[in-house]
């Protein structure tokens, strides 16, 4: 019988056990991408609190481009040195740990000062109504090779792995999205066209970094707005991404444009019921492919995760409120005190100076 406890392999990455820290974006970076004390603290706290895979906030993979302040990024070689302290201080302390890679398009919530922003199709955000510069072909190929090129200089650093981030609206999410991708071209229409770019990222991503190295994807389970990505289309994505080889898939959900109550940190997940709200859907395609299949969305408590490792195949747990709240969290549940995360699901954890959980917050 598998057990939360396990040590687990994902692709050589040996893991001691099945928690995932998801993400999550700390707004502590410098302006430019650079790692910071603050940051690596957060990390060192992760990785003291003994969880098995930690996966960083997103990582922006063009100079230029970023959807929020105090990002990281890995857009040259320079933050090199930084980044392999990082990996060094998480592997001393036993933990694996990967980089999420992202383009964030048009879903910014940054001043925009004239840099040109891409999407399939020059259409209004739904959230932001920044409107992108419909890529040429060229420049989609240069885009994927940006990728490729940030998990090379990952995997140059020591990280274990990467995780390209295909969800909650962002760049590669919104070639699914039939708002946003109303193209007539290869990459725009059939389900086959507009999963295109993901695939050819997926594959970017493989042939630069290598069959033995660990490479995840994040996609949504839907996009929760009418005209948005569907299920169906993130079940196609999936099982080509497993025939391609990919290592591990992350199901999440929702965009900005979506309710609260749809997207990826719903409030007010107060009972065991309220807990896990794309299990479904992650239940479903972990039965459709051959991939481990991470579960988000609103974990916090054991006995909600014994359950569904249990009655599924869904193979890891992830965890980001409930991680911002308690990095110790894991090892609490070693040491036996088995009561529930302390988050409240008030989603005031992002702040100016930091995105900190309220209730770790200094007067």
């Amino acid at each position: 019988m598998r057990d939360l406890f396990d040590s687990t392999n994902l692709n050589g990455v040996k893991l001691k056990n099945r928690f995932v820290r998801s993400g999550t974006w700390e707004q502590m970076a410098s302006a430019d991408g650079r790692l910071t004390d603050r940051l690596l603290s957060v990390y060192e706290n992760l990785a003291k609190g003994q969880v098995g895979l930690i996966i960083t906030s997103y990582t922006f993979v063009t100079r230029d481009e970023q959807p929020n302040p105090g990002m990281l990024g890995i857009y040259d070689d320079r933050g090199h040195d930084d980044y392999r302290a990082l990996t060094e201080m998480v592997h001393k302390h036993g933990s694996a740990i990967a980089m999420q890679l992202v383009y964030g398009g048009t879903q910014t919530f940054l001043p925009q000062s004239g840099q040109t922003i891409f999407g399939p199709s020059a259409v209004a955000e739904m959230a932001t109504g920044v409107v992108a510069k419909e890529m040429e072909q060229a420049e989609i190929r240069e885009l994927v090779k940006a990728f490729g090129d940030a998990a090379v200089r990952a995997k140059k650093a020591g990280f274990d792995g990467v995780q390209i981030h295909c969800a909650h609206g962002y760049f590669l999410g919104q070639w699914l999205n039939p708002h946003h991708n109303r193209r007539t071209d290869q990459y725009g229409g059939s389900i086959e066209n507009r999963a295109r770019i993901i695939l050819e990222t997926y594959e970017e991503v493989r042939s630069r970094c290598g069959e033995d190295y660990l490479i995840m994807l994040k996609i949504n389970s839907a996009d929760f707005v009418p005209g948005g990505a569907t299920f169906d289309d993130c079940r196609y994505v999936c099982k080509e991404l497993a025939r391609r080889g990919i290592d591990a898939i992350e199901i999440s959900g929702g965009i900005f444009a979506a309710e609260e109550s749809q997207r990826w940190a719903r409030p007010q997940v107060t009972t065991a019921g309220d807990e896990a709200y794309f299990a479904a859907y992650a239940a479903q395609v972990a039965e459709e492919i051959e991939v481990p299949v991470i579960l988000v969305g609103g974990l916090k408590s054991l006995e909600v995760m014994e359950r569904l490792l249990a009655e599924t195949k869904i193979e890891y747990f992830s965890m980001a409120r409930a991680l911002m709240t308690e990095p110790g969290l894991i090892q609490r549940w070693m040491q036996g005190d088995r009561s529930k995360s302390k988050c409240i699901s008030c989603n005031q954890c992002r702040h100016t100076e930091g995105n900190i959980c309220i209730l770790n917050r200094q007067a």
